[in-house]
This record gives C-alpha cells, sequence and structure tokens, in this order.
C-alpha cells in the first residue's frame, strides 16, 4: 500500500506531474489497446491517480514492495491502482477500496538506503474491478476496461466547455503561488478534451471522493462540467484568501508605522529630559486592561480614558483621578469565574459540618446547586434568611460559599442611608469610590462569588437618597445583569452572583425589595437544637479557644440544660456560646492556679454551673397543679422561641366594665373583649345570668406586667380563663393552650406552633390544645420531641373547652 505520495526525485526526472506529450511512453500506452484480464492491485491513501499522467510514488511496506517486484518481473510492468474509501488501520482489503481504478505502467524505479521504492508511473486506462481473485501476498483483481464516452464530440457546446475549462485553469495557475507556471504550457497545447479534464482534475484541491467522482465518470462532457464548477469555486476562495492576506499585510503595515512613531517620539522625549515614568505607566495600564477580559462596552470607555491619561500631565489634578479610575476599572473581575462544586452529596456534608438544623435553608441551597449542575447559565437565586439574632444566618452564608466552592463578601447595610454606598460615587467628586457591591467583586476577585448582606432590614434613609431603592436593580434576576455603577460609568453582570440577605424582620423591608427577594425564615432554635449545637459546635470551639483540652474537662448534660435553661433566654445561640465561654475561663483560671500535685475538679454539672455563673438569669416558667377557677395556661411565641403565659380573670360587683392589665397590646385586648361577648352570648348554655355581665366588673390579668405582649393566640386561653371563673369550674391540670377565636365560635390557625409544643413539653405540659387548621405545622415537628404530648386539634371554641374546663373534659 501506497503509505504517502511526494515529489519525484531528480533521478526520476524531477517534481510535479507531467503529460507524456510526444514521447515514447505515450505511444506505447496508446499501442496498448488490450489489457490482461487480471491484475495486481496496490490500493493508495489519500491519492486517485489519472490516465495519461505521469506521478511519482514512494512505496515503503513491505507488502506493497513485493506486489511492485512482482509487477517489475513481467514484460508489461502493469498494475490496478485504486483508492482507499476510508482512513483504516493495517492493510486494506478487497471491501476498503474503490471497484474503479486506474491501469498504470511502471516507467522507472529506484531503491533507496532506507529500503523504499520511489517509483514514476503513467496512467493508462480506467478500469472496472471485479471479482478478487486474491489478496495474500497482496491483492489480485478482474479488470474491465471502461470505454470513454463523448470524446469524439465536436459539437459548439464542447468546444466551448474545453475552452472555458482551459481558460479558467490558466487563470487559476497564475494566481496560485501552489501551481507550477508550466501547466499553463501543457493546457495551451493540449486538445484532448479527456486528458484535458484529467489533468486538471489531477491539480485541483480536492478531497479523494471528488477526485474518484471525476475518475469514475466515463462521459468526457460530465466530467469537464464537473471539473469547471470546481475551478470557479477555487478561484472564489482564492479571490477571498487574497483579500484577506491584503488586509491582514494593511494592518501590519499599520501596526509598524506605529511602533515607529513611538520609537520616534520616545527619542524625542530622551532629548528633551522628560521622564519615562509616564509612559511606563501607560503601558502598564494598557497591558492591565488588555488582560482583564472586559466586554466591548468598557474596553471603549477604558481604551477613551487611557488615551486621555496619556495626555494629561502628571501635575495636572485629573491626571490622579483618571489613574485611580484606570485602575478600578482594570481590576473588576470582568471575565474570571470560580469553578462551582457542584457534588450535591459533599455540599451537603459542608453545610451538616457547619450548622445544625435549618433543614428548609439546607434544603433550598441543595436545589440550586442540583438546578446549576443541570442548567450552568443558571442566574442566582435572591435569598433572604429572616430570623432573630444568633441563629447563624450570616455564617450559614460562609458555608453555602464553601460548599459552592465560590469566594464569599460580607457587606454590612446595616445604618446605610447614602445611595451611593450601593452605586458608588461619580468622578465629579473628590475622593469619588465605586460602590460596596463592584468593592466586593475586586475584593473577590471573580465575578460569581457568594455576597452576603447582612442586615438588609435596618438600611435607612435621609437627603442623600434611599439605598433602598438603589438594591431593587441589584436583587432583581432580570436587571442585575446590566448594573450600573456610577463610577465605573458601564454596565456589570451580577446575575451569576448568588445574594444572600440576612434580616431580623421583614417589617421595615419595602415591599418592592422584599418582593424580589426569595425569604426563608429562621424561627429559632429549640432547647433541645440548642443542646445539639452546644455539644457539637459551641463546646469544642470554646474548649480550643481557651486551652483547656488537656485538663480533662468536662460539661455535664445536666449542666449543659442548666446553662441554657436559667443563663439565656434568647432565640439563637450567641449569649449560651458566651455563658459557655465563662465556664471554659473560670476553668482555665483553675488549671493556671492549680499546683502540680493538686486534683482539679474539672467535670462541671448543673451544680457546678451554679457556682461558676452565679445567680440565676432567666427563671422559665413551669406549670402549677393548683387548680383555681379563672386561670389559664396560654402558649406565646417570643424572639427567643416559645413560653407558656398564665391567664388570670377575677370579677367583682360594679358596672359590667372589663379591665385589662400585663402590658396587654392592643390585638390581646380585643381577644379578650371577643372572648367576654361570645361567653355572654352563649350564657345559656352554661347556665350563667346574663345579666351579671352588667352587674359585675371583670379584670384579666396576665402576669410579668414588664414584659409586653399581643397577638390573637390567646384567644382559647382568653375564653377557657372567663369560663372557668364564671362558672367556677377549675381548668384541666397542665393543660396549655393557643389560637385565635371569632365572634361565631371558631378558632382560627396562628403561628409559632413549633416553638410553643416545644416551650408547653419543657415546662410540664402534659395537653396542648390546637387550631385543627394548624395539624400541618406539627408534621413538621420530630415525632421524638412529642414523647409524652397529648395534642388535640379543635376548631371551635365549643370544642376547646370540652379539653380545658374539669367539669366538662373528653374522656
Amino acid at each position: 500500500m501506497i503509505e504517502d505520495e511526494g515529489q519525484i526525485e531528480e533521478e526520476l526526472g524531477g517534481g510535479g506531474m507531467e503529460i507524456a506529450v510526444g514521447s515514447g511512453q505515450e505511444d506505447d500506452s496508446e499501442e496498448l489497446t488490450e489489457l490482461p484480464d487480471e491484475l495486481p492491485v496496490l490500493p493508495l491513501k489519500n491519492t486517485v491517480l489519472y490516465p495519461y499522467l505521469l506521478s511519482p510514488l514512494l512505496v515503503n511496506t513491505p507488502a506493497s514492495q513485493r506486489l511492485i517486484d512482482d509487477v517489475l518481473a513481467r514484460p508489461d510492468r502493469l498494475m490496478v491502482c485504486t483508492a482507499v474509501k476510508r482512513d483504516i488501520q493495517g492493510l486494506p482489503g478487497a471491501k476498503d477500496v474503490y471497484t474503479v481504478g486506474t491501469v498504470l505502467r511502471i516507467v522507472k524505479m529506484l531503491k533507496f538506503p532506507d529500503a523504499s521504492y520511489r517509483l514514476l508511473v503513467q496512467g493508462v486506462a480506467r478500469v472496472a474491478l471485479g471479482r478478487f481473485t486474491s489478496e495474500d501476498p497482496f491483492m489480485r483483481a478482474e479488470i474491465v476496461r471502461i470505454e470513454e464516452t463523448g470524446d469524439d464530440d465536436d459539437s459548439v457546446e464542447m468546444t466551448a466547455l474545453v475552452r472555458s475549462v482551459a481558460q479558467q485553469f490558466s487563470r487559476l495557475v497564475s494566481e496560485s503561488p501552489r501551481l507550477s507556471d508550466e501547466l499553463q504550457v501543457l493546457v495551451a497545447n493540449l486538445a484532448d478534451p479527456s486528458k484535458l479534464s484529467d489533468l486538471v482534475a489531477s491539480n485541483l484541491d480536492l478531497d479523494v471522493a471528488g477526485k474518484q467522482q471525476i475518475l469514475e465518470a466515463n462521459h468526457v462532457g460530465i466530467r469537464l462540467r464537473f471539473v469547471l464548477d470546481q475551478l470557479s469555486k477555487e478561484t472564489e476562495a482564492l479571490q477571498i484568501e487574497t483579500e484577506i492576506k491584503q488586509k491582514v499585510q494593511n494592518e501590519m503595515g499599520k501596526t509598524q508605522r506605529e511602533y515607529m512613531l513611538r520609537q520616534q517620539l520616545e527619542a524625542i522625549r530622551r532629548e528633551l529630559g522628560e521622564s519615562e515614568d509616564d509612559e511606563e505607566e501607560v503601558e502598564r495600564l494598557r497591558a492591565e486592561i488588555e488582560a482583564a477580559g472586559m466586554p466591548e462596552e468598557a474596553l471603549k470607555q477604558a481604551t477613551r480614558e487611557l488615551d486621555r491619561f496619556a495626555q494629561t500631565p502628571s501635575a495636572a489634578a485629573e491626571h490622579a483621578v483618571i489613574r485611580n479610575y484606570l485602575e478600578w476599572i482594570a481590576a473588576v473581575p470582568w471575565s474570571v469565574v470560580s469553578e462551582d462544586k457542584l457534588d450535591v452529596k459533599v455540599a451537603r456534608a459542608v453545610l451538616d459540618e457547619d450548622h445544625f438544623g435549618l433543614e428548609k435553608i439546607k434544603d433550598r441551597i441543595i436545589e440550586y446547586i442540583a438546578v446549576l449542575s443541570l442548567k450552568r447559565d443558571l442566574k442566582g437565586p435572591i435569598l433572604c434568611f429572616v430570623g432573630p439574632p444568633g441563629t447563624g444566618k450570616t455564617s450559614l452564608g460562609k458555608s453555602v460559599a464553601r460548599a459552592l466552592g465560590r469566594k464569599f463578601v460580607r457587606i454590612s447595610l446595616g445604618g446605610v442611608r447614602d445611595e451611593a454606598e450601593v452605586r458608588g460615587h461619580r468622578r465629579t467628586y473628590v475622593g469619588a469610590l465605586p460602590g460596596r457591591f463592584v468593592q466586593g467583586l475586586r475584593k473577590a476577585g471573580t465575578k460569581n462569588p457568594v455576597i452576603v448582606l447582612d442586615e438588609i432590614d435596618k438600611v435607612g434613609a435621609d437627603g442623600r437618597g434611599d439605598p433602598s431603592s438603589a438594591l431593587l436593580e441589584v436583587l432583581d434576576p432580570e436587571q442585575n445583569s446590566e448594573f450600573s455603577d456610577h463610577y465605573l460609568e458601564v454596565p456589570f453582570d451580577l446575575s451569576q452572583v448568588l445574594f444572600i440577605a440576612t434580616a431580623n424582620v421583614m417589617d421595615t423591608v419595602p415591599p418592592a425589595l422584599r418582593d424580589r427577594m426569595e425569604v426563608i425564615e429562621l424561627p429559632g432554635y429549640t432547647l433541645e437544637e440548642k443542646f445539639e449545637i452546644a455539644r457539637g459546635y459551641l463546646i469544642p470551639r470554646q474548649i480550643e479557644r481557651t486551652g483547656i483540652g488537656s485538663s480533662g474537662f468536662e460539661l455535664t448534660d445536666e449542666g449543659l440544660c442548666k446553662i441554657i435553661e436559667s443563663y439565656t433566654r434568647e432565640a439563637g445561640v450567641r449569649n449560651l456560646e458566651r455563658e459557655i465561654g465563662a465556664v471554659c475561663r473560670k476553668i482555665a483560671r483553675r488549671v493556671a492556679e492549680a499546683e502540680a500535685d493538686e486534683d482539679l475538679n474539672a467535670v462541671i454539672d448543673a451544680a457546678g454551673v451554679m457556682e461558676l455563673l452565679g445567680p440565676i438569669k432567666a427563671e422559665p416558667e413551669l406549670a402549677e397543679d393548683d387548680a383555681v377557677p379563672g386561670v389559664a395556661v396560654g402558649l406565646a411565641w417570643t424572639p427567643s422561641g416559645g413560653d407558656i403565659l398564665f391567664i388570670e380573670s377575677t370579677q367583682m360587683e360594679g358596672k359590667g366594665e372589663l379591665k385589662l392589665t400585663g402590658s396587654m397590646g392592643d390585638v390581646m385586648r380585643e381577644s379578650v373583649e371577643a372572648a367576654r361577648s361570645w361567653l355572654r352570648n352563649h350564657a345559656d348554655s352554661f347556665h350563667l345570668d346574663s345579666e351579671s355581665f352588667d352587674t359585675h366588673d371583670l379584670h384579666v390579668h396576665v402576669p410579668q406586667g414588664a414584659v409586653p405582649k399581643d397577638g390573637p393566640s390567646a384567644g382559647i386561653g382568653m375564653v377557657s380563663s372567663l369560663a372557668s371563673l364564671m362558672t367556677g369550674r377549675t381548668t384541666v391540670p397542665r393543660v396549655a393552650m393557643t389560637g385565635e377565636i371569632t365572634l361565631r365560635g371558631k378558632v382560627l390557625p396562628v403561628g409559632g406552633i413549633k416553638e410553643k409544643v416545644l416551650a408547653a413539653k419543657r415546662a410540664g405540659i402534659e395537653r396542648v390544645v390546637l387550631p385543627e387548621r394548624n395539624r400541618r405545622d406539627i408534621e413538621e415537628i420530630s415525632p421524638g420531641l412529642l414523647d409524652g404530648l397529648d395534642l388535640r386539634f379543635v376548631g371551635t371554641i365549643d370544642e376547646a373547652l370540652q379539653f380545658t374546663l374539669v367539669d366538662a373534659q373528653a374522656t
């Protein structure tokens, strides 16, 4: 098989392909009117040879060399060459070659020191390959000459076709540097249309399939039309290539001219003694701008300012302003993107490692990572974590960045009152700078960090603008891809940034801004969650910070619960960590003051906690077994979690007035009035004298008067307290209740069910009465936390009183 085709060496008669015109070789080929019935077949890779053309061949495989030796041993020195259909490994077989080839005569052969054969062969005739009689050691096949048609056509159309092909080819030779000028002479002296088509085809830039198509066409007119079509395409391609080269040369000439002018300018400056620092600074800024990967609009702006900078004297005040601007615009990460870690399992492990609980937030982050792994151009969501202080909102943002493998940027918005903090200052101001978002992106070094907007609910407003309004563009996924900073004055794409806002309450956040964020609430930690967080995170961290790891320090479960219940009252764990840190520091002091042989007691139980931390700071409310008419136990939600609430009522002779004490808010006061009105309307059901409501004053009090209380959830507690007072029946011991009531006797759902139920369990409550429509909220509580609690769901006040009053309780 022919592995390569190259130029024939000088020993074989020079380079290129040529027609044997007027030579003895041509005479011999034309005299050969009969061909053998069977010839050896030499497969050619990437090569198609045509009749009557002289072609050089390189033979370097053993199988092909055996074939050549066999051919040279025969007097006619004939063989068939056919092209291989596709690129294959190893030797091709009968099914791998085309069935139309060319009979070749070996004109000359030279052997070289590298054991390869250099051949000069001449095409004899087109043939069709029939049955292959042998494939070992080389292929042999039966052949049939393909008789050409249309070669004797002397019509006007054929004449015009031949003339067009000759002219087009001559033009292509004159314009193409890869074709020899001798081909023009050959074409001009060639009258045979068949030979003309084969000569032109052999010099066209066609693939094997295209050249094979010409070889297989037995009608000369068809071959000439195909060749003419390809000549037109190559001529057009050559013109386009020439135009491109001309443009490139013009650009190179322009660049060389600019280079020469700059060299002359530099020489003039040296002669004048001017400093080269400014020129070096311009080149430095130019290199930074080119390396920044800016979009077209930003690049035009930066280039325009750079040209101004180069023409501005260094002593001018504008010089420093422009330099600062160029340094900022070049330092912004226009095209730098950190690669995301999209392994959902790894992300979940990172989030669990850093934070306990918070399942809703973790699930939302995992969902974002999962979608991002399927759709890489996903716009970043705008999340808002709302919850009490100390619940881990900001630190959760760091964990999200670590889980995604992104940079983390924290922007504190608490107390921000100037719109320029968001959008940046215009450069007309002295000391102008970009806004905090651009500064944060420069600090992160990537355009897709995790940015935490801390305390977004504490953004203010004054005469310098409203930052909340400026945040509308930043936190809108449909607009932030074109965020414009007043300092940069060019759009920047913020759509790949993952924004996480944090807030304690949403009341102060403008509705338009709230609508742009996906709000996820952190309700605060329960006693059980605080216990697990302290064990898994807070205690190990404080032991490491105080260096008492080798002292044998141990805080027992009773001691830890004592700190949580009696020394902290919060929704988060910030104060809890402070108290644990205080215990650890006191143990560290004991270690430092202890003698070498002194036995150090480092196991701290509940009594040890009280010894170290002093008097109890927070006394929790506990359920009471003493049953007194007019006293009911309600449930309340507080920023520090849940708590039980005693509701006391009494009556005295008077004018039917209602007195409310205990720092009750307007909504809670209305709940008492609604309970009184419902009870008066249903006096007959409880065997009450309705006129007693006009002859007796009612007084309702909620203890802990220094603590403001409000909300509708104490409705059931109010009506139970009043019903117990006026009927003389006590409430069921260790029963707590929550739910809003209506004048029609309906019980409506309320919030904070999880905190309220767990607070009831901590206080020793055994039964909790809840609205029927709050049943779904119980599903969010772990079943293990509900052990020992009897939950009753009610839809009306009558149903509620069956579970709260002793004489009417359900069994």
